[in-house]
C-alpha cells in the first residue's frame, strides 16, 4: 500500500510545488495514511 501511496504523491506533488509547497509520506499503518504538509501548504 504504501507504494501505491507513494504513485499518488508523485502524481500531486508538482502541483504543490508551483505553489511553494510540498508533502511528504510520514507513515501508512492499517489503512491510515499520514503525510506533512511542507513549505507554503503547511498550517
Amino acid at each position: 500500500m504504501r507504494e501505491q501511496v507513494e504513485a499518488v504523491l508523485d502524481q500531486v506533488r508538482p502541483f504543490l510545488q508551483r505553489d511553494g509547497g510540498d508533502v511528504e509520506l510520514v507513515d501508512v499503518e492499517d489503512g491510515v495514511v499520514k503525510v506533512r504538509l511542507k513549505g507554503a501548504c503547511h498550517g
